[in-house]
């Protein structure tokens, strides 16, 4: 016996794609929970410290710049990812005022391709689609979060 509940009534584009939206984002958030419980990182730490991996020596700035972030959300994430012996922060030899970011070797083993996280089913959904549709896909969602992005002069609704 099965116990689907029926589909939701048509509710206009903008309506549907937002429930979608919220869709991803409420099973982003439960998966960076249990990744948290298994592997250490929540999913947004993890991203960092892939980033930092990819990229060693990046100033915490240009990760900032990097991860679409305001500089102080991303400190306290850098600050944790600290605390938990997985990231360090080095002065820059060029510019004593600045820091450097890097994995330490505790962090370098997070730094793996495993499953369970948020890139592996990523990486698992885009094998499946065309790079035509990757392609139009990642416009719509640039579009929109170019649309959404605090601008110099609001756009108004005649």
């Amino acid at each position: 016996m099965s116990f689907d509940t029926p589909p939701p009534p048509p509710l206009g584009p903008e309506l549907d794609f937002l429930r979608l939206l919220w869709r991803i984002d409420h099973a982003l958030q439960r998966r960076s929970k249990r990744m948290a419980r298994e592997l250490g990182p929540t999913g947004p730490q993890r991203l960092v410290l892939r980033l930092v991996g990819r990229f060693p020596g990046l100033p915490p700035g240009e990760l900032a710049e990097l991860l679409h972030l305001d500089p102080g959300t991303l400190s306290g994430i850098l600050k944790r990812l600290e605390s938990a012996g997985w990231l360090r922060r080095r002065p820059d030899p060029r510019d004593r005022r600045r820091a450097l970011l890097g994995l330490t070797p505790k962090g370098r083993e997070l730094d793996t391709g495993d499953r369970a996280t948020i890139e592996d089913a990523v990486r698992r959904t885009l094998a499946e689609v065309s790079a035509r549709d990757l392609a139009t896909t990642r416009a719509l969602l640039e579009r929109l979060a170019r649309e959404l992005e605090p601008s110099e002069s609001p756009r108004t609704v005649e």
